[in-house]
């Protein structure tokens, strides 16, 4: 789907991307992490041409992106940045149908588009008449992603958009975000600063230094890098524990019991992490329902787990 192959890119004399070799495969999210002025933002840039490189090939849809008209490659591409970029005079339906409208869709394909894009990022249909003022952060990053969707492009590049966010709502729009990717298949490159962001949306995270991809590889392969090695420090010493935010209590095979009263606010759907902080309030097994079926939960059953996802 995207290939990088040996890319470089100076600011005057200053390298910032130093011989990029990735690919990226149909459907999957690659995030870039690493310290600002690392390369990240300038990698992303260079796949819709918002940066021109210096050197080395990059592929789009198996077609070397220089062979694209500029407008032609940026509608096969969607872009979601930090802050939203909504335009505040235009109300949701008219942020979302700009590049529609460019593009001479009909009226009611339109309407047609915009609303199912408000159902599947659960914006109710009433919002297509308010300005981006009258949205919370959360809303109006959706309407943010609902733009970037519109035209249904193969690829999503996607610069800290939730990085404006509160963390509440910040947890939210990822999870609502990674369902949404996953069910419409689309390849997105993600920067972010965030580690436990970058755990829960990646399939593969390449972390970058100086120009440079030092470590691509899947969230829980991080856990074994050497501890001497720079990754180890950025990513730091409780990265074990934020892993544990990716994945679900229903991964734990958990076993039912019968009876048992005292029941925490859990479901099958809560994150291990959120498991484990209820194990460490009470300090013994936990009880939640789901389903009408009881479940208990012990330390036992969370580092069992994690021995499992470390030699997978």
């Amino acid at each position: 789907m995207i290939q990088l192959k040996n890319v470089t890119k100076k600011y005057d004399k200053q390298e910032a991307l130093k011989g990029i070799d990735l690919e990226i495969n149909d459907g999957e999210c690659i995030v870039l992490i690493g310290p600002s002025g690392c390369g990240k933002s300038s990698l992303l840039k260079s796949i819709n041409r918002m940066i021109e490189v210096d050197t080395g090939t990059i592929k789009v849809l198996n077609q070397e992106i220089e062979t694209y008209k500029i407008e032609e490659l940026r509608r096969k591409i969607g872009y979601c940045i930090k802050g939203v970029g909504l335009f505040p005079h235009l109300n949701v339906k008219e942020n979302i149908a700009i590049v529609l409208r460019v593009l001479k869709w009909k009226e009611e394909e339109i309407d047609q588009r915009v609303n199912e894009l408000l159902t599947m990022t659960e914006l109710p249909l009433s919002y297509i008449n308010k300005k981006p003022h009258e949205l919370s952060g959360g809303e109006a990053q959706r309407v943010g992603v609902c733009r970037a969707l519109a035209t249904n492009p193969s690829i999503l590049l996607m610069d800290e958009p939730f990085g404006a966010l509160d963390p509440l709502t910040r947890e939210k729009v990822q999870i609502a975000f990674r369902e949404i990717q996953k069910k419409l298949h689309k390849t997105v490159v993600f920067v972010t600063h965030d580690v436990e962001e970058a755990i829960l949306l990646a399939d593969r995270i390449a972390l970058m230094y100086d120009g440079k991809i030092l470590h691509l590889d899947t969230p829980s392969h991080f856990m074994n890098l050497d501890k001497s090695e720079y990754g180890s420090d950025f990513l730091g010493k409780d990265y074990a524990l934020r892993l544990l935010k990716r994945y679900t209590l229903s991964e734990l095979n958990l076993k039912c019991v019968l009876n048992q009263e005292d029941l925490v606010n859990l479901s099958l759907s809560s994150s291990v992490k959120d498991g484990l902080s209820y194990c460490l309030n009470t300090n013994h097994s936990i009880y939640f329902k789901d389903h009408n079926q009881i479940y208990e939960l012990s330390y036992t059953d969370i580092f069992s787990f994690m021995q499992r996802i470390n030699h997978a």
